[in-house]
């Protein structure tokens, strides 16, 4: 349980709500081991009369006992009934404590992890699948709120109970104590073992559904894949076959949980039987009544289910262990990246990279090497360069999701590692290249970047992203939901109502690493010329592929396999007759053969 051990500062802030509810398991099990004394006062009564009744056969008095007879077992039962009313009443009010307890704790740690995960940066996520994270936060932490709740309850329960039954047991018979109790520490053991198998299986079942699960997932996600390649029948086989593995498994499974149950009636049978077999021994020899055999016959069924329950809490802790083992790794995982103690109230915009290299610290992967410009507040840099050469990874540096490696990356003046996060981030406008919509609807997405935005400001800068036509022709325009990750819109829509929340926070800062590519090249020069007037002086980086969209930019930076090959404007590099001009002079070849055909 050592993993285990970090929840003890739960408990006491819970101290109160556990101590109560510990006080209301006393108090149930107080009134559920009153009842079965009630049962043998009322057994041993009714014998001892009915051996007199027979005497008085014939007398008045017969009809005064059998009265007196039946008074008794009317006052006996409103006693037993009494106590189970009592013994129900606690134990609501130890559930409504001890489990209600496990939820606030539940609801902490989730809370706790969720915090965690957003102080972690880029390359953690990139490290970790996101199916990984979201176990670690709802499976994980169900099974360790079942050790906070179900099995802190009965393990409280098992151990009052105990305590209660068997004083009760021995102060009538210890011996017949000691006979009653024989086979329930082999029902413990057995139920141990059983279920540590149950729980094995369980978890295999649990790994094979998670699979199909998966499995249907993807087939969903990529179903016009799927059609497109005619592949359904292969999908339905793969399909079928791994369902068949999950009925074998749940069919051993099945197996297992078929012994378990009649194995438990089996011992609790033994043990009633040496009950009464002893018991009648000792009620010849006259150390015992027989109400007091109907009483222990009563305690050990009592005791059953607490015993039996050893084996399904320790079970449940072995659970609890490995998940928060899991779950501490994470906690335990420090952001790569530290807050900045600089508070920044209004960025200028202005960028000077000095010699910055990066590498990434999980692929050893050098994405930028040697990089040196300038940009001064309110100008515009283009970023162009084949796949892989490091554009992205220049966004990301001056978004600041990693830090640099060696160099100098300075903001107004400043490195960047010196000003505060939240601050920083809070004045760029970011429009990543693989755009990501929420599951919500248009309107809602737009307004991510400023959530007090009215319905005209979304409108206007919708239409400052030129999205606004293609908005309106939707179903319930801006209230029309655009489904998982966006799948109801068109690649363009998506890039520009991404377009939209970038420019609706009206950053001081704006860079968009080519988030155009699925818009042709007259909306892209529109989308542009809408950024240019409303972003005013702001500074705006744009990474592109499309060289004849830059040739309004104050500065150009062309970027081969992470180095800085060509800079200046689009003049300048024209007369290199560089890697500039060449990408120019094809693009501008591509563009007139489009225009041809």
């Amino acid at each position: 349980m050592k993993h285990l051990l970090v929840l003890n500062r739960l408990f006491w802030k819970y101290r109160w709500r556990l101590l109560t509810g510990i006080g209301f398991v006393a108090l149930a099990n107080y009134f559920s081991v009153l009842q079965p004394r009630m049962v043998r006062y009322a057994l041993d009564e009714v014998i001892a009369n009915m051996r007199l009744y027979p005497v008085l056969d014939g007398f008045a008095g017969q009809e005064v006992l059998g009265d007196s007879i039946g008074e008794q077992l009317l006052f006996f039962g409103g006693l037993v009934l009494t106590f189970a009313l009592m013994m129900g009443i606690f134990m609501f009010f130890m559930r409504w404590t001890i489990i209600v307890m496990s939820r606030l704790m539940e609801y902490d740690i989730r809370k706790e992890i969720y915090d965690h995960y957003q102080l972690l940066t880029t390359a953690f996520y990139k490290r970790n699948s996101t199916g990984d994270l979201m176990s670690r936060i709802t499976e994980d932490v169900s099974k360790v709120r079942m050790y906070l709740g179900p099995a802190i309850l009965y393990g409280i329960n098992l151990i009052t109970l105990f305590v209660l039954v068997i004083q009760a047991m021995i102060q009538v018979s210890p011996m017949l104590t000691l006979f009653s109790l024989l086979p329930l520490p082999i029902l413990s053991i057995s139920i141990y073992y059983v279920s540590e198998l149950i729980n094995r299986k369980s978890g295999l079942i649990q790994k094979q559904l998670s699979f199909l699960n998966t499995v249907a997932q993807e087939v969903y996600s990529g179903i016009r894949v799927v059609k497109s390649y005619v592949q359904e029948k292969a999908m339905v086989g793969y399909f079928k076959e791994e369902s068949e593995t999950f009925r074998v498994k749940a069919l051993d499974l099945a197996r297992v949980d078929a012994l378990f149950f009649p194995f438990m009636v089996l011992m609790i049978g033994v043990s009633t039987i040496v009950t009464i077999y002893v018991g009648g021994l000792q009620v010849f020899s006259g150390q015992i009544t027989t109400g007091n055999i109907g009483e222990f016959v009563i305690y050990v069924n009592m005791l059953t289910w607490p015993v039996t329950s050893i084996g399904w809490v320790a079970s449940i802790i072995q659970q609890a262990d490995a998940s928060q083992r899991r779950i501490n790794e994470f906690l335990a995982t420090e952001p790569e990246l530290e807050d900045g103690h600089e508070p920044l109230t209004e960025l200028r915009g202005e960028i000077r990279c000095q010699h910055m290299s990066f590498t990434y610290p999980d692929t050893g992967i050098e994405a930028l090497k040697d990089v040196s410009f300038s940009l001064q507040p309110g100008q515009k840099l283009a970023v162009v360069g084949r796949t892989g050469s490091g554009k992205s990874t220049l966004a990301e540096l001056l978004l600041r999701m990693y830090d640099i490696s060696s160099g100098e990356l300075l903001l107004d003046g400043r490195p960047i590692h010196e000003w505060r996060l939240a601050d920083l981030r809070n004045q760029i406008g970011y429009v990543p290249q693989d755009v990501f919509l929420f599951s919500d609807s248009v309107a809602a997405n737009i307004a991510f970047g400023h959530p007090e935005a009215d319905m005209a400001a979304i409108s206007t800068y919708a239409g400052a992203a030129a999205v606004a036509q293609d908005i309106e022709r939707l179903p319930k325009t801006y209230e029309t939901l655009v489904g998982e990750r966006g799948v109801t819109l068109s690649g363009g829509q998506k890039q520009r109502i991404s377009l939209a929340r970038a420019l609706i926070k009206q950053p001081r800062l704006i860079i968009l690493d080519d988030c155009l590519s699925a818009v042709d090249t007259d909306t892209e020069k529109q989308i542009l010329q809408h950024i240019d007037e409303e972003i005013g002086q702001a500074t705006a980086i744009v990474i592109t592929h499309r060289i004849t969209s830059m040739i309004d930019f104050d500065h150009i930076l062309v970027l081969d396999q992470g180095r800085v090959v060509e800079q200046g404007t689009h003049t300048e590099l024209l007369s290199l007759k560089g890697a500039y001009a060449e990408l120019y002079e094809h693009q501008m070849m591509e563009s007139e053969q489009e225009g041809l055909s």
